[in-house]
């Protein structure tokens, strides 16, 4: 089981807060760094000092991290063409030495379009559809071929495909809960499916969904590596998993219901119940960044027991 720490810096954090989470993460042994992509907090609190985009952010990291995978979950499809985010991906992979993992989605936040003038369309599932089609595609185009993509929504006409990344394959993420359209396009353009805040039930469910879409679209079931990612709260005793819960603005009964909190012993029994049904990866959403004690505790107590 790999845990990796996901982060979500629009709540407020500054590059120089993400920069010691990722050191933080390689030097206590986590197998990755990601972040959600959003440019507006939600929720409670003031969101200062303001958002940090999250491919900046990446290629900065890549440069000041050596081993740990670098990814988003998930990149939104409306902040970006898929030929300019093909490069920047390219880019930052070749930055990072090929430790880089796209995590795309349609986009969903409406006020963040709105506050900066970004265009909100309508139809964003298609438009996900097309981009996979063309940032896969442009990847794969052999140096010295060029790419044309004639869709709904982009049209590219003799791209020469460039920069290609230091991975032979960026692998792809593709996450959600959607019953039909979201398992077709896993099974189709993902190298990982993640489900993301849902119970063990539901991402059987979601899982089973994916590998019969994994089939139909002539691959295996297991193709395809199957993720979760969960709110974690830890602490050595109920007084510290009560502290940290108040950090973050949230009930320790309902951390324990919907995410991975209590006791190292306690997460590490739920994490195993994930694990049964095929997870083998576990996103663990870390809210209060400047905590760094609890990405110790969870190293020394949990991870330990799962490797």
């Amino acid at each position: 089981m790999d845990l990796r720490i996901f982060t979500e810096p629009q709540q407020g954090a500054t590059y120089e807060t993400l920069l010691s989470v990722a050191k933080a993460t390689e030097d206590l042994g986590f197998d990755a760094f990601f972040r959600s992509d959003h440019y507006v907090k939600m929720g409670s609190g003031d969101g200062l000092p303001g958002p940090t985009d999250a491919w900046i952010t990446l290629a900065g990291l890549a440069r000041e991290t050596k081993r740990i995978r670098l990814g988003t979950l998930m990149t939104a499809g409306t902040f970006r063409l898929p030929g300019v985010l093909a490069i920047q991906v390219a880019q930052v992979d070749q930055m990072s030495g090929g430790r880089v993992e796209l995590g795309l989605g349609a986009g969903w936040f409406e006020e963040e379009h709105k506050a900066y003038g970004i265009p909100f369309p309508k139809e964003k599932f298609g438009r996900l559809e097309e981009q996979l089609a063309i940032v896969t595609g442009l990847w794969a185009t052999e140096v010295g071929d060029t790419f044309d993509f004639h869709g709904t929504y982009y049209d590219l006409t003799d791209s020469p495909a460039l920069p290609k990344p230091a991975q032979d394959r960026i692998p792809v993420l593709i996450g959600g809960h959607g019953a039909t359209r979201t398992p077709r396009l896993a099974g189709r353009y993902a190298d990982e499916f993640n489900m993301p805040f849902a119970s063990v039930e539901d991402s059987e469910r979601q899982f089973g969904r994916v590998r019969v879409a994994a089939e139909e679209a002539g691959r295996k079931g297991d193709d395809l590596v199957y993720s979760n990612a969960l709110v974690v709260c830890v602490g050595k005793d109920d007084q510290e998993v009560a502290r940290r819960a108040a950090a973050i603005g949230r009930q320790v009964d309902e951390l324990k219901l919907n995410g991975l909190a209590g006791s190292p012993d306690e997460v590490v029994d739920k994490i195993g119940r994930y694990q049964e049904i095929g997870s083998a990866r576990i996103y663990l959403q870390v809210l209060d960044l400047d905590d760094l004690d609890h990405l110790e505790l969870i190293s020394s107590q949990v991870q330990s027991q799962l490797s």
